[in-house]
């Protein structure tokens, strides 16, 4: 099957993050606006292009305060570096319906290769829109220090505030483009 143009349906995708917080727990946050350019046959991602970027400034982990600690220089320096993408390079199939995607992660204008375990989780006719959806879930695991995320601040019982491993959930309902 030739490859087709997909576009993200945002109401029911989302792009999530957790990191440990204080060595002890985990916080907790999505990006509300990304877009990206899919063109795939959902039957056979090895041969899909797939590009997302993130707008920064919509990170939302339900505090307004640590919103805003995020967006500043100490962390994503949204003024600089406003966008994060990702943009895949290499698609291998592992089973039926499970990748390695991997691609160009750029975040602070610093890239690094990092590969999402990808599931696709079907396809179906939207019965409100008539057009054809699929669906497919991510996860990876990123060292936020790699890319310029250093901020961090000393715990009094040992351990520091914010964890370096970073886990990222993406689940995305895409529409054939007609």
């Amino acid at each position: 099957m030739t490859r087709e143009v997909w576009n993200i349906d945002t109401a029911h995708s989302l792009l999530e993050f957790s990191v440990k917080h204080m060595m002890i727990s985990k916080a907790k946050g999505a990006f509300n606006n990304f877009g990206a350019v899919i063109e795939a046959d959902p039957n056979d991602l090895t041969n899909a292009k797939i590009e997302f970027d993130v707008d920064l400034s919509s990170i939302d982990t339900r505090n307004k305060d640590r919103d805003d600690h995020l967006r500043s220089s100490d962390f994503f320096d949204i003024e600089t570096h406003p966008k994060m993408t990702f943009v895949a390079t290499d698609i291998k199939k592992k089973s039926k319906d499970n990748y390695d995607v991997t691609g160009d992660l750029t975040i602070r204008d610093v890239t690094k290769p990092v590969t999402v375990d990808v599931h696709f989780e079907g396809q179906s006719k939207d019965p409100m829109s008539g057009n054809e959806a699929a669906g497919f879930t991510g996860k990876t695991k990123i060292s936020r220090k790699e890319f310029g995320l250093t901020w961090n601040v000393a715990l009094e019982t040992g351990g520091v505030l914010v964890g370096d491993e970073v886990t990222i959930n993406i689940e995305v309902e895409a529409q054939k483009q007609k």
